[in-house]
Formats: structure tokens, C-alpha cells, sequence
């Protein structure tokens, strides 16, 4: 993905998972598990909110997979036509489940990643998030998940969607097991700045921020509408020093029911970094 000609703003199906509300519960060994009030009933609904970001100003999108209701060529269909008739630019298909690692359903979990891949080229996103894997790092482990990564790749090749990873679960938890992941397979690392806690937390961001390809611009905060404007400043610093020039998507997950107004928030402290 060519980072300078993406968005440089965007924001995630998660940051809206209160308005949006329901849930369409899909995983390994569970697939099409029905919808879910996980939220509750929801205030808007998937179509709707490419034209909602457009208003605010934000022209990338990204979208957990278990926020599609349908994977039917019909939906597709009508939520392709949603983001392009409000100019949004479906970024990431972010694929929340799966362990490529787990010694036991380890290819079962790789064949249902692949079929959402597909998904994901068949909505036109540019890349397709998946984890790299939920086991504890080990020889063993970092090389089943380079050895599974390597074969997502391949599908995603075929389905035109690059396949990214981020620094999230137990095999990439530190920046060593990143770098080695990263060193080894063709793949795009998204950075996520909530996802990685303690005293290390800045130095450890900034030893993978380099080769980060996108961003989880994830805010904490104190109280609603009260950002933790110190820490995500201090993020935001880091990927202007590794020099970081691809989308920031803004991730909300604080307390209070008004999502709108949190992203809003974060759009004001990201905007003087774009």
C-alpha cells in the first residue's frame, strides 16, 4: 500500500461499536453465529456510516468483521456502494478472530481467516488485519505464525488486499517478536498505540513505529471527554519521529455513550499531525 496516497484520517467500526450496537458473531469453528443486541439495538446502522464520517471529515474507514450483518454479494454490494457515493475509502477489513498458532486448530483457523481475505477483496478494502497469533513467543510458535502469515499473504495476493499485523495478543507482545515476525514475511505492521501498557511503553512503540504501514491512533481517557491528552501526544511524537506517514485511525473506547464526540476529540489532537 502506498502509504501517501491513503487517507491520512480514518476511524474503525469498533470506535462506533455502541451506536452501531449489534454484533454478527463469526468464528472458527463458529461461522455465521446469527446477530447479537451486543451493544444494545444500535443508532445507525454499517451503511450508514460512511456519509457520517464524510461529514466529519474523515475519508478512511476500517471495519471488524463481526460488524458485517451479511456476506451475501448483495450486501456487499450495497456497502461498496455506500463508501464510494460518500467518498470513503475502505482501508482495513480488520479480521478479529483466529489463532494460526494454536497446535491443534491451527490450519482450521488460517482456512477461515483466508475466506474473510476473500471478504475483504470482494469489498474493495485495501488490506485485511489478522493476527499473527494468541500463543506465548517461542521458536516454535514464531515460526508456525511466519509460516501461516506467509500463506495469508499469498491469499491476499490473489484477492488484491495486503495483509497487515499489528502488535496485539501474547505472540506479539513485545518488539523483538515483531521485528522477527516482520523480518521474515512480506507483510504491513499496524501500530496500535493502546494495545501495549507499563514503563516500556514508549520505548517499545518506538522500536516498531519505523515500520509501521498504519495506525491505531487509540486515545485513553481519565473521564468522558477528557482525553489522556498526555500519553496520546507523547504516541502521536513517537510516529512523527520514525518519521510515520500513513493513516491514523482513530480509535475511541472510552466511557460514555457519545462515540461521535470522542472521535471528535481525538480528530483535534491528530489533526496538527497530518
Amino acid at each position: 500500500m502506498n502509504a501517501a496516497s491513503s487517507p491520512r484520517l480514518a476511524t474503525s467500526s469498533w470506535s462506533l461499536h455502541r451506536a452501531l450496537g449489534m454484533t454478527y458473531p463469526d468464528a472458527p469453528g463458529k461461522p455465521n453465529s446469527g446477530s447479537a443486541a451486543t451493544y444494545g439495538s444500535g443508532s445507525i446502522t454499517l451503511l450508514d456510516v460512511p456519509a457520517r464520517l464524510a461529514s466529519m471529515g474523515i475519508i478512511g474507514f476500517e471495519i471488524c468483521h463481526f460488524h458485517i450483518p451479511s456476506r451475501d454479494q448483495k450486501y456487499i454490494n450495497e456497502l461498496r456502494q455506500a463508501l464510494k457515493s460518500a467518498g470513503v475509502e475502505l482501508l482495513t477489513l480488520l479480521i478479529d478472530d483466529g489463532d494460526i498458532t494454536h497446535p491443534e486448530h491451527g490450519q482450521r483457523d488460517l482456512e477461515w481467516i483466508s475466506s474473510w481475505i476473500e471478504t475483504a477483496g470482494q469489498l474493495g478494502a485495501k488490506q485485511a488485519r489478522v493476527i499473527a497469533g494468541k500463543s506465548q513467543p517461542s521458536a516454535e510458535t514464531l515460526e508456525r505464525s511466519k509460516a501461516g502469515l506467509s500463506k495469508l499473504v499469498e491469499v491476499g495476493k490473489a484477492n488484491h488486499v495486503r495483509i497487515i499485523t499489528e502488535n496485539w495478543f501474547d505472540l506479539l507482545s513485545t518488539p523483538d517478536a515483531v521485528q522477527q515476525v516482520m523480518d521474515a514475511v512480506d507483510i504491513g505492521l499496524l501500530a496500535d498505540f493502546g494495545n501495549w501498557k507499563g514503563s516500556s511503553k514508549y520505548n517499545d512503540l518506538a522500536a516498531i513505529l519505523p515500520r509501521a504501514e498504519s495506525c491505531h491512533a487509540k486515545c485513553s481517557f481519565i473521564a468522558e471527554g477528557q482525553p489522556d491528552s498526555e500519553d496520546y501526544l507523547r504516541c502521536l511524537d513517537l510516529a512523527r519521529e520514525a518519521n510515520y506517514s500513513g493513516p491514523y485511525s482513530l480509535i475511541y473506547d472510552g466511557v460514555g455513550t457519545d462515540e461521535w464526540a470522542g472521535i471528535t476529540i481525538e480528530k483535534e489532537l491528530v489533526q496538527s499531525y497530518i
